[in-house]
């Protein structure tokens, strides 16, 4: 058999886990769990049957690396330049502050709880930029472990699903204006289908602006990739012993699908491409990034997640708690003294 007829089952497992999940997810009432994470749910309950069957890892690994990037890539479809300029400076700064407060904060719980500074910094990315999909474009970067990306993936998911709940009510009760609650909504929360779900249960207004400021989140994605390639070259060439001296070739360690995402998002902002057409590729993506996720799951064992331990769901917590005080505190004064 040909090295694509090996992969032939294994990807076709993950193009039906992918199906399930949007089936279910259609089922479901409220988009809340999204089809990337109930992908990687069905994924990891397959785990211990696909383990036992050596036909189906080649095409799950191929899935795993390869459609994921594809995914990533095709999501910058969800983004213009042009949003970034409608965000506005104001936006930006608050942006600055939260992404500040999301790695300083991982980095201190990181020493705290002596966490693995790949998961810190998983749960840190997720926080800081957009959720999952931050998760699993910076993962495979750091040669994150499975369990290690299914476990900021699940912290993710579980502090959305409070805030959904929690943040309309909490920003009535503080008399927020739509602009400072899109703008704090758009800075904290973490999934794109959350800040919309929270965003416009307050307000269509407030929902707009949190949902345009969430994509410019999207954006950073570029820098921080290149910034955690480069840290996990260095930390690679200390533990090997390499003299301090050497360089980082940029061309080796540059994760290239990076510049695919850009130049989705240039065609994007040309404003050349209609509506139905953005709709139909943004769903692809979706949907390429379910079967990736689904394809790591099955690589990961509920017990595997578990064994990951307590301290980490902790610092995950400490993270998001900082960036949504910060990011509160931070709106109110934008708005009073800048604006």
């Amino acid at each position: 058999m040909t090295r694509y007829g090996e992969s032939l089952p294994g990807i076709m497992l993950c193009l039906a886990v992918a199906i399930a999940a949007v089936i279910i997810n259609n089922v479901l009432p409220v988009d809340l769990l999204g089809i990337a994470l109930i992908s990687l749910l069905l994924g990891m309950m397959l785990n211990p049957i696909i383990s036992k069957y050596t036909a189906f890892a080649e095409g799950v690994n191929w899935t795993s690396k390869r459609l994921l990037r594809a995914g990533i890539i095709l999501t910058g479809i969800s983004l213009s330049f042009v949003q970034v300029v409608q965000a506005g400076k104001y936006a930006l700064l608050l942006l600055c502050f939260t992404l500040a407060t999301a790695f300083g904060v991982g980095y201190l719980c990181s020493k705290v709880f002596k966490i693995n500074w790949k998961l810190s910094s998983l749960l840190s990315v997720s926080t800081a930029i957009c959720g999952g999909t931050a998760v699993a474009t910076v993962g495979p970067v750091i040669k994150a472990e499975d369990k290690e990306i299914a476990y900021a993936l699940s912290a993710t998911f579980i502090f959305d699903l409070l805030t959904v709940i929690a943040f309309p009510w909490i920003g009535m009760a503080l008399g927020l204006s739509d602009t400072g609650y899109g703008l704090w909504v758009g800075t904290s929360v973490n999934d794109t289908s959350s800040v919309i779900a929270a965003g416009y249960a307050f307000s269509d207004p407030a929902g707009a602006l949190a949902t345009i400021v969430k994509l410019t989140r999207t954006l950073f994605i570029v820098p921080i990739t290149l910034i955690f390639s480069w840290i996990y070259t260095k930390k690679q060439m200390q533990s090997n012993s390499i003299q301090e001296k050497t360089k980082v070739k940029i061309s080796k360690i540059f994760p290239w699908f990076i510049l695919g995402f850009l130049m989705v998002v240039g065609v994007r902002s040309t404003g050349l491409l209609p509506g139905p057409a953005v709709n139909m590729i943004a769903k692809l993506a979706k949907f390429l990034l379910a079967t990736a996720l689904g394809a790591i799951g099955m690589k990961t064992s509920f017990i595997e997640v578990a064994g990951v331990g307590v301290k980490p769901a902790v610092a995950g917590v400490v993270i998001d708690t900082s960036v949504v005080i910060v990011a509160l505190v931070l709106q109110a004064l934008i708005i009073r003294f800048m604006a």
